[in-house]
């Protein structure tokens, strides 16, 4: 499976290979991807050489070849997606998901039943150093209806060890509602320059947003105008001993 974001990048070097014979560079890439640092490449190309995708020759600067495309391409899989659509890449991917075009999907549905109300579980977050999103629908859980305010509400698998001191470990459960704005000190999701997603407390400083970690080892990090996007703030969360 591949990320949107992998899958453009591919494409894009697969083309410009066929065109030219020549890989682009890495600013070319960003550009294409409309990514906003190097670094979002860096980690795009270690994920498509990791899956087998592509091949870096050593010695020769730029120099990578395209091993293998991916077997189906799902309809609309390079399309851009809308910004006022709830399809963050936090949650939402191929795994599981019909093989309608995405943008045709509608947004997951919330089930009550007798034990609870049935919420999906939309994927992992970093919680610690933002990761690339994994993007997988994969099950869902029954949450008490109590717990269940207005909204939509999704949860995510936590992976990392940040907000330790907030009480969330590594593999709990959170669940979160669907908002894309949040208050100073708010523990929310966010997802960073459109590639990264991590779960932190959100700070407002003038036009600058931080994300602060609960935890000592992690340093916080600040943003500029426009970098993060809300994509939703804790609720609350699971845990099995």
């Amino acid at each position: 499976m591949l990320t949107r974001k992998q899958y453009e990048l591919l494409m894009f070097i697969h083309e410009r290979l066929k065109e030219t014979g020549v890989p682009p560079s890495f600013d070319e890439m960003k550009d294409a991807l409309d990514l906003r640092s190097k670094s979002g490449i860096h980690r795009l190309i270690t994920a498509l050489e990791e899956r087998g995708f592509i091949r870096r020759l050593p010695n020769r600067a730029r120099a990578m070849e395209v091993i293998r495309l991916p077997e189906s391409i799902a309809p609309g899989l390079g399309a851009p997606r809308p910004r006022g659509s709830f399809s963050p890449e936090v949650i939402e991917g191929s795994l599981g998901k019909p093989s309608t075009p995405p943008a045709a999907a509608p947004a997951p549905a919330v089930h009550e039943e007798a034990a609870g109300i049935e919420v999906p579980v939309m994927g992992r977050i970093a919680a610690g150093v933002p990761i690339e999103a994994i993007q997988t629908h994969s099950h869902s859980i029954s949450v008490p209806a109590e717990l269940i305010g207005k909204g939509e509400h999704y949860a995510l698998e936590v992976r990392g060890d940040s907000m330790i001191e907030a009480g969330i470990l590594d593999g709990d459960t959170v669940l979160i509602r669907r908002t894309d704005t949040a208050d100073s000190g708010d523990i929310v999701v966010a997802l960073v320059d459109d590639e990264e997603a991590t779960l932190k407390r959100l700070r407002k400083k003038g036009d600058s947003i931080a994300l602060e970690a609960a935890n000592p080892a992690y340093e916080t990090r600040i943003f500029g105008p426009g970098r993060v996007r809300v994509q939703g703030r804790l609720v609350a969360l699971f845990r099995q001993y």
